[in-house]
């Protein structure tokens, strides 16, 4: 465990430790479940090195069969590892087991996508006269940074990996302290595969801020893709702004879900207590709000009273478990305290606390569900990022709107209707990269994501997530 922690640099594992060695902590019962060297800004700039010679000295921008196979071996790889991973990364960030294999389903899935999609980047010619020829050709656009996030640390890897590998760029990654051993696990799959040149992928660990700075400012890094809090998003753009780096950035959310009263609530209760639990709340799409129809009000009150005090929670690793431990302990403390506020500040339906039995020295807070009318409140407002939950009121389709607009967020929303019209109205009027009608969390790779106003710039999934990896050159003839 403690060795698959390790940097990996030019297609060697690295083991120095120049910042000292950091614990992974299982935030289940505080058990160490391994340990990784703490990275540098000199380590950082040393991968930063190793891509660009990757980059610039070998095939591999240029060869779009060999990506695409290279990405096919590594699908195949991280599938043969997926128990063994999914595992590891339930006891690292506590993510409850059945999740952890679909998120490593959706990452081999991903890199297989982009397999596809990498021998099908096409150019396009133009003739703007007699003899005259132009030829717009897309090319890699060099060396990317990947910064990681703890909550998926799969599937934000790959989806960011996959298609820079596969637009023939050089990456170099940098995990979330809390998971260094499922990212390596990761980067282990990605080392095993022949057809990836020594220096195409490198991993640097951090538990501070040295290497991400390095990441996000240091000349020979072309592009940025970042998954994380809004606020460091907009510290990673000023680090970038010196050298104009391209940023690729998905960001916070406050996704709503809309309720009216023709909805079928028991599918809206189903897919609402599943869309805001998903990684123990703590995922940027995960539903925060609940916005009712006043005539359904009260019967939505009690279902989803009923549904998060039914909520199973304890170990990840056992079955049938709904919600598995925050985190970490300050992050249990943080909602903790936002409960509390919620009491002051607001009503109380559902009162999440911490566990009490044999799981106390876990990271665990039970749901938490609260009403609500003040939509300038923190608690409206901020990404809570945990099992807490707001319930709020609307008399109809434009308060519902104006409601579900009112933070600064714009990642993700949901619609709870079955008039097809309506529906439609709301999706094309609610500011959120995407609109799920009926359900949430539905994500494919061969669908585009992203955010609006402060979750973020660009997308990642589909053909589109390419561009962020791609430049568009203009060659011009005259014969």
């Amino acid at each position: 465990m403690t060795e698959s922690g390790h940097h990996y640099i030019g297609g060697t594992w690295v083991a120095d430790a120049p910042n000292g060695v950091y614990d992974s902590v299982n935030p289940t019962n505080g058990e160490v479940v391994g340990s990784a060297p703490n990275g540098s800004a000199a380590l950082a700039g040393q991968a930063v090195e190793a891509a660009r010679r990757a980059f610039d000295a070998t095939d591999w921008a240029s060869s779009p069969r060999l990506r695409a196979q290279a990405l096919m071996d590594f699908a195949d790889r991280l599938e043969a590892r997926k128990v063994e991973i999914a595992t590891l990364m339930a006891r690292e960030n506590g993510k409850v087991f059945a999740q952890a294999m679909h998120e490593l389903a959706a990452g081999y899935g991903e890199a297989r996508y982009y397999a596809g999609v990498a021998r099908n980047v096409f150019g396009r010619t133009y003739e703007s006269g007699p003899g005259k020829l132009s030829l717009m050709t897309r090319e890699p656009a060099g060396v990317v940074s990947v910064i990681v996030p703890w909550n998926a640390p799969v599937t934000l890897l790959v989806r960011s990996v996959a298609p820079a590998l596969a637009a023939g760029c050089a990456v170099v990654i940098k995990p979330a302290p809390q998971t260094p051993l499922t990212n390596a696990a990761v980067i282990a799959c990605f080392d095993a595969v022949e057809a990836i040149p020594k220096g195409i992928v490198n991993s640097v660990n951090e538990h501070g801020v040295e290497v991400g700075t390095v990441l996000s400012s240091h000349p020979d890094i072309d592009v940025i893709s970042f998954t994380g809090s809004s606020r460091t998003g907009k510290i990673i753009m000023a680090n970038a702004a010196a050298t104009i780096k391209h940023v690729s950035l998905e960001l916070g959310g406050k996704a709503p879900a809309v309720v009216f009263d023709d909805a079928d609530l028991d599918t809206a209760v189903a897919e609402i207590k599943r869309g805001s639990l998903a990684l123990n709340g703590q995922m940027c799409t995960c539903i925060s709000r609940i916005l009712v129809h006043h005539r359904v009000y009260d019967d939505m009150k009690a279902r989803m009273t009923a549904a998060y005090e039914a909520t199973r929670t304890g170990d990840p690793l056992a079955d049938g478990i709904e919600l598995g431990p925050l985190i970490d302990r300050p992050n249990q403390e943080r909602i903790l305290g936002l409960i509390d506020k919620a009491a002051d500040e607001a009503r109380l339906v559902v009162r999440g606390t911490a566990m009490a039995n044999e799981m106390a020295n876990g990271c665990f807070v039970t749901p938490t569900l609260f009403e609500i009318d003040d939509v300038t409140s923190d608690l409206v407002q901020d990404e809570l990022f945990g099992p807490v939950v707001s319930l709020e009121r609307f008399a109809d389709e434009a308060e519902a709107l104006a409601k579900a607009n009112a933070t600064r967020y714009g990642l993700a929303a949901s619609v709870y209707t079955n008039d097809l019209s309506r529906a439609m109205r709301m999706g094309r009027q609610l500011k959120s990269g995407t609109v799920w009608m009926n359900c949430h969390n539905r994500l494919f790779a061969e669908v585009e994501t992203g955010g609006y106003r402060e979750s973020g710039i660009g997308r990642l999934h589909g053909v589109e997530a390419m561009n962020d990896f791609l430049e568009t050159k203009h060659l011009y003839f005259e014969t």
